[in-house]
């Protein structure tokens, strides 16, 4: 079964200037790096920065008249608020593979007001491209209107909610708001574009998963508007639309594009279920509209967002409370093989996997569908860390990379393997006649059999001897025929090619399989090569007759060959490498030099530089790490980490150091405390000064919740209050004999609602805890009825005090302004009498700094209680585990200084433990940033990731927890304690 994850959507100043550091590495003037792909096998392609082509045909993106196969992992800069991190994440997906990062840009991060737009600082999208583009990365920017991606209101600004026109829609009053954000977000876009040589942006996305008004005419005009002024902003790459599933939604010639063809995909997305057996959306599909890629033939087949992970709620039941943990143990390595590769025997040649790095919701991000991680169970966790995910996306990304008949594949004759429970993909590129076979085992037991395949030398049988090809149980691989090994053609080869190019003076290719694989490969040769087992176990048979020769192994480590033809061409160096020697390989272009590197050993090879005769090598290591490097002709040394490393020439032609690289020293943690404490909410309190909040005193309102009966509009967006906690107070005087209030509310999952009276808690409401992922589609509104005490009902003046804490606007997947739900108080009705009520309302505003969604409306908030440079001197001191019961708002703040050792890129969390009976929430602020949202009683949060830029090595840190309790348990904090998530020697 496939879940969609937008389905649920239809229904329904002290420290910004540490947090921006400028890339260390700026695009030389003149010159833009061109990745994922190279003119020469291992050559670096560089090109002078003036007008460049990114074009199409049915096969695949073909920029500068060369087949790129797109190989893309989704990230979003809003969910790492800490531009100094991003080069970190650019670089690792880079190094394992990715030739491509897409993003979202989130309207709602860049707009606080109408007309007012924010690209500086953390929200500086120039900087991210400049940082992709120095990673050697393509860009695909997806910059809604709307984008969905579990953000409040799917990416609309909060002031968006009380607009009058119907958004996704030709409404002129949207469509105004719309071309305002395009038109900002566009200038920051089109400077980085690669066809004008000001960086790598290839690809762009016009609009997100819209599946509404398709036969009305409206949509229609929507996206030929949307396509006219993106085009008139400057956007010059090719426009894409990705459709929510396989719908043919939106296919060129859909909408008028002012004459323009040629230059509009058609992409869409896909997110199966891991248990299921991949699908077909492609080739080997059922074809028509709905079967994917055969939606639109004329272009290439392109998966713009497939599942690397899924999300969870509030709750966590979608992983069974596991967390993202479980999340990656169920889309794990082999399910990336088996559902990433199927693609690519369907012909999917631009594919993005949605998330590499998710990252982190905080603040008022999210939208209620998710609690504050996003680690999405993606292949780079939510610390930073490279994961065993990252494993086979490096190998099929360097296979994309260096085996360019990839690029362009047909379907060739149907092939069956001698095991019937083999299912076999067979293309072939029909211009260099290479054949790829791609073979799934979707049983669980372990599979040996044969394979007839088409090479150079007839169809031949494989392998010729030996047990026979192994296929572990629901597993994939790919046997190529006919492809380069540097100057050599490959016959035929059991191991999946991994990465082949020429350095120095030889040829070196790497193959990968499962460890205990049995490998046979066949290469041409017109005389016996001499043959050298450098490592491991091999053996090599010559064919005389056929003239061909026979390599056998079995996968354990890295076996090593060197074969030497004897015909005056290059020697050939076979690397076969299991899965873990695999992934301890890595290559890098080298500027200023002829040709790449390939080094072995360390956690990551960053960059690679060649300065004279030595290698400069960056990057970070683990654990003790052995360093052996590849190197272009001409090079002798090495250094690492800008320290020289002392090296011996190894008999496969490589340089290797003397000693390994060192790990990590220890990361000691601050404990955390003393603590200091201060009560909150004065608003419940009758003699509190309100005269300064707004009377909520509207009439009307272009939400789509009605306006109850006899009730003045409360709604906390048409008072300017888009985010976190709104307060209310009702006054009524004269009127004796309530025995009960009805307090309804709209707060999207697990919202809550705390009311008192004349300073008397009345109670507390909190919405329901989601059952599943697909469990979020409501709008989460309720009704709390409390009684009130006796001794309030007299007929003197009252004051109704209610605090509302909202989880967020709803996403509009479905177009139907489902973010205009109300949120906060929404209605009140009295037991027993009716008296008249004067509402008055305050809330939340916009952080100058850190943005509109980093704070709402508690009374700490709004006086700076969470700002490091607040004077808590007088607050009383405390410690943990508290035990208090009491419903409302606590504070809690302590400082704290955390020195890494010199050299360290550590990421720390907050850890959070107590039990879990305790009925309380609480807001965790990091120096005046608002990294998240903890609910001890729902979960599964328990740790925080505290990103550095935000966290201050070798500085004072101040840290505020905001607690809100219900009052109907004792409520913590209970253990609070920083966590090591990670640790590398290197980092950016």
């Amino acid at each position: 079964m496939e879940v969609n994850r937008r389905g649920f959507g239809a229904l329904a100043a002290g420290a910004a200037a540490s947090l921006f550091v400028p890339s260390t590495q700026p695009l030389r003037a003149g010159l833009v790096p061109v990745p994922g792909f190279e003119s020469l096998p291992g050559a670096e392609l560089v090109q002078p920065a003036v007008s460049h082509t990114v074009t199409f045909d049915p096969y695949s993106l073909i920029i500068d008249g060369t087949r790129v196969p797109i190989w893309s992992g989704e990230m979003h800069p809003f969910r790492l608020p800490s531009p100094q991190l991003w080069p970190d994440i650019l670089q690792k997906l880079r190094a394992n593979g990715y030739n491509t990062v897409c993003v979202y840009v989130a309207w709602n991060y860049h707009s606080s007001a109408p007309g007012v737009y924010d690209f500086t600082g953390v929200r500086d999208l120039g900087q991210f491209l400049t940082d992709a583009a120095n990673a050697g990365l393509f860009v695909i920017v997806r910059p809604g209107p709307y984008i969905n991606a579990e953000v409040d209101a799917g990416g609309f600004p909060g002031w968006m909610t009380t607009s009058t026109g119907t958004a996704r829609t030709n409404n002129s009053t949207y469509l105004g708001h719309v071309d305002e954000w395009l038109t900002n977000v566009d200038a920051a876009i089109a400077q980085h574009q690669y066809t004008t040589g000001g960086g790598t942006v290839v690809l762009y996305q016009i609009e997100n998963e819209y599946a509404s008004h398709l036969t009305d005419g409206v949509g229609s005009a929507y996206m030929a508007h949307l396509y006219a002024k993106v085009r008139a902003d400057g956007i010059t790459v090719p426009l894409f639309h990705n459709d929510k599933g396989r719908n043919g939604d939106w296919i060129p010639g859909s909408f008028s594009t002012n004459g323009e063809t040629g230059r509009y995909l058609y992409a869409f997305d896909g997110y199966p279920s891991p248990t299921s057996t991949p699908p077909d959306w492609g080739y080997f599909g059922s074809g028509g509209a709905t079967g994917g890629s055969t939606a639109s033939p004329s272009t290439p087949g392109y998966e713009a967002e497939f599942g690397g992970g899924w999300f969870d709620p509030w709750g966590g039941a979608e992983f069974s409370g596991q967390g993202y943990a479980g999340a990656r143990s169920s889309r794990d390595p082999v399910y990336e093989r088996r559902f990433y590769l199927t693609n690519l025997a369907n012909g999917i040649k631009i594919h993005n996997v949605y998330m590499t790095f998710g990252g982190t919701s905080w603040g008022w991000l999210p939208a209620p569908v998710v609690y504050t991680s996003y680690d999405y169970g993606a292949a780079i966790d939510e610390a930073r860390n490279q994961t065993s995910k990252l494993v086979p996306m490096k190998q099929i990304g360097l296979m994309l990379e260096t085996v360019p008949d990839l690029g362009k594949l047909a379907t060739g004759s149907a092939t069956s393997a001698s095991s019937s429970s083999v299912k076999v993909y067979h293309v072939t590129n029909p211009d260099t006649a290479a054949h790829f076979y791609f073979l799934r085992n979707d049983t669980t037991s372990d599979l040996f059999f044969t394979l007839p395949v088409t090479t150079s030398a007839g169809t031949l049988t494989v392998p010729a001897s030996g047990s026979g090809i192994q296929l572990n149980g629901k597993d994939m691989k790919v046997v190529a025929t006919g492809i380069k090994l540097g100057h050599r053609t490959l016959l035929y080869s059991t191991a999946q090619p991994m990465y082949q190019a020429t350095i120095g003076s030889q040829d070196v290719a790497a193959l990968v399989g499962r460890t205990g694989d049995p490998v046979e490969m066949m290469l041409p040769a017109t005389s016996a090569p001499t043959v050298s087992v450098l490592a491991g176990s091999a053996t090599s048979a010559y064919d005389a007759p056929n003239a061909r020769l026979r390599i056998n192994a079995t996968l354990s480590g890295l076996i090593r060959i060197l074969i030497n033809y004897g015909d005056g061409g290059l020697p050939l160096l076979l690397l076969l490498a299991d899965d873990t020697a695999g992934a301890t390989l890595w290559r890098q272009p080298t500027a200023s030099a002829s040709g790449p590197v390939l080094v072995r050993g360390p956690a990551l090879l960053r960059t690679a530089t060649a300065s004279g005769s030595t290698m400069q090598l960056t990057g970070d290591t683990t654990a003790a790490a052995d360093l052996e490097a590849w190197v272009p002709t001409g090079l002798s040394t090495l250094t690492w980490n800008g320290t020289a490393v002392s090296t011996g020439t190894t008999t496969s032609g490589s340089l290797l150091a003397s000693a390994q690289l060192p790990a990590p020293p220890t990361v000691t943690l601050p404990a955390l405390g003393p603590w200091r404490y201060a009560a909150e909410n004065p608003e419940s309190a009758t003699t509190f000064d309100d005269s300064t909040w707004k009377a909520a005193n509207k009439t009307s309102s272009v939400s789509i919740t009605p306006i109850p009966a006899g009730n003045p509009v409360l709604f906390a967006d048409d008072y300017g209050y888009h985010y976190g906690d709104v307060w209310y107070r009702g006054h009524y005087t004269g009127t004796a004999g309530v025995t009960a209030i009805s307090l309804s509310y709209s707060s999207g999952t697990v919202g809550e609602l705390m009311a008192w009276l004349d300073g008397t808690p009345l109670g507390v409401h909190q919405q329901p805890t989601p059952t599943k992922s697909n469990d979020t589609t409501q709008t989460w509104a309720a009704t709390a009825t409390f009684a009130v005490p006796s001794a309030l009902q007299g007929s003197g003046a009252h004051v109704l005090s209610v605090l509302v804490r909202p989880m967020g606007h709803s996403e509009d997947g479905g177009a139907n302004d489902a973010h205009k739900a109300a949120r906060g108080l929404t209605g009140a009705a009295f037991t027993g009498a009716t008296p008249t009520m004067t509402w008055l309302i305050t809330g939340g505003s916009a952080d100058p700094v850190r943005g509109p969604m980093n704070n709402g409306g508690l009374y700490g908030e709004r006086n700076g209680w969470h700002l490091p440079t607040f004077d808590d001197s007088t607050w009383s001191s405390v410690t943990f585990p508290r035990a208090d019961t009491f419903q409302g708002v606590r504070w809690y703040r302590t400082t704290f200084t955390y020195n890494p050792p010199t050299g360290v890129d550590a990421s720390i969390g907050l850890t959070l433990t107590d039990d879990s009976t305790r009925a309380y929430r609480m807001q965790i602020f990091l120096n005046g940033w608002n990294l998240g949202q903890y609910i001890n009683n729902v979960g599964p949060q328990h740790t925080f990731v505290l990103p550095t830029g935000i966290l201050q090595p070798q500085a004072s840190n101040t840290l505020a927890l905001a607690v809100l309790a219900s009052g109907t348990t004792p409520a913590g904090p209970g253990t609070v304690s920083l966590t090591l998530l990670g640790s590398v020697l290197g980092g950016v």
